[in-house]
């Protein structure tokens, strides 16, 4: 187990070095660089969620581990959102969509202290569900998609 954790981390570590600061472009992703402190994004982000009655299910930092080893790592934490009643419409379309809930946003911490944040789309995470989930699953991922959308744009904006 400890060997799973280990490589998770490092993955995660990796991953955030390498998007910190310069993010390819990927089908799905989009990606907003902001001139934010990485931690007051962080915080904007929380806000954005619960200003748009969103919540977040789940956190992960792989710099928040490290930090906790006594190693310094770019900032970098991924933040799963959702909301019960977009889960149930969900499972009544696609069961097997429910193993992409909560879908995530991730801010990583560049080197010149700005920090970038990054999503999938959820009409791109639900996307191999689409035949099963029919019509009443491609609106609630276009629903979702503005959701997200509204989320990030608050987050960024200057304060």
């Amino acid at each position: 187990m400890r060997v799973l954790v280990g490589c998770v981390f490092l993955l995660l570590c990796m991953t955030g070095m390498v998007l910190s600061d310069s993010v390819p472009v990927r089908d799905g992703w989009r990606v907003m660089p902001t001139e934010k402190p990485y931690q007051t994004l962080v915080d904007d982000l929380k806000s954005a969620i619960k200003a748009e009655k969103m919540l977040l299910v789940t956190q992960a930092s792989a710099s928040g581990g490290a930090k906790g080893r006594g190693l310094t790592i770019p900032g970098n934490r991924v933040m799963g959102v959702y909301r019960n009643d977009y889960a149930i419409r969900m499972l009544e379309a696609s069961v097997a969509a429910g193993i992409e809930a909560p879908i995530r946003f991730y801010v990583t911490e560049n080197s010149d202290g700005t920090a970038t944040l990054s999503w999938k789309t959820p009409g791109f995470v639900f996307g191999p569900y689409m035949e099963e989930g029919g019509e009443a699953l491609r609106e609630l991922a276009a629903e979702l998609d503005g959701v997200f959308r509204t989320i990030a744009e608050n987050a960024v904006a200057s304060r």
